[in-house]
């Protein structure tokens, strides 16, 4: 994978127009991070309930309410937050699991329930910890940006939360 920069450090690759889709597709956000937890802890925090209502989809001031997860190929899971009296879910399919190294899993988007969005994170090995990208395709177009900092944010939590006291995952965007 050649997808970090030469120092390690990680950027947001490509959002909106810059990664080219099926035709009649809207293009894929990709986010890249260097963490200094090894590929296995990284893996882990995606399918772990306790450890995955931490960071994924929570933020500090608004963590998950609920988490369920399948953790296994057509296993699904669901995420709910309360915002207020508002509830808001965040829900899916995974589609392909390979322990350590690949997740795929389908994303329903609450606010554009008819837009299908499939969700790729690969993890590659490195001397010191592992650097992941994350690919989110089917986004519509007008959430593309919206949708690429909420990723970037997302894993910085994930880089927290196996780490609270490390800065050196990097977090650096272009």
């Amino acid at each position: 994978m050649n997808w970090l920069e030469a120092d390690g450090s990680a950027t947001l690759l490509e959002q909106g127009r810059g990664a080219a889709g099926p035709p009649g597709r809207p293009p894929a956000i990709r986010v890249a991070r260097r963490f200094l937890a090894s590929p296995q802890r990284v893996f882990g925090a995606w399918l772990d309930p306790e450890i995955a209502g931490t960071w994924l989809f929570a933020t500090a001031s608004r963590p998950m309410a609920r988490v369920e997860i399948d953790g296994r190929v057509e296993g699904s899971f669901r995420f709910v937050e309360r915002h207020g009296g508002t509830i808001i879910e965040h829900t899916g399919e995974y589609l392909e699991i390979t322990p350590h190294r690949r997740l795929v899993f389908s994303l329903s988007m609450e606010r554009h329930p008819h837009a299908l969005t499939r969700v790729s994170v690969e993890i590659a090995p490195r001397r010191k910890g592992c650097a992941l990208l994350l690919t989110h395709a089917g986004v519509p177009e007008t959430c593309t940006a919206n949708t690429a900092l909420r990723w970037s944010g997302i894993l910085y939590g994930l880089g927290v939360t196996l780490d609270p006291g490390a800065i050196g995952f990097h977090n650096h965007q272009e």
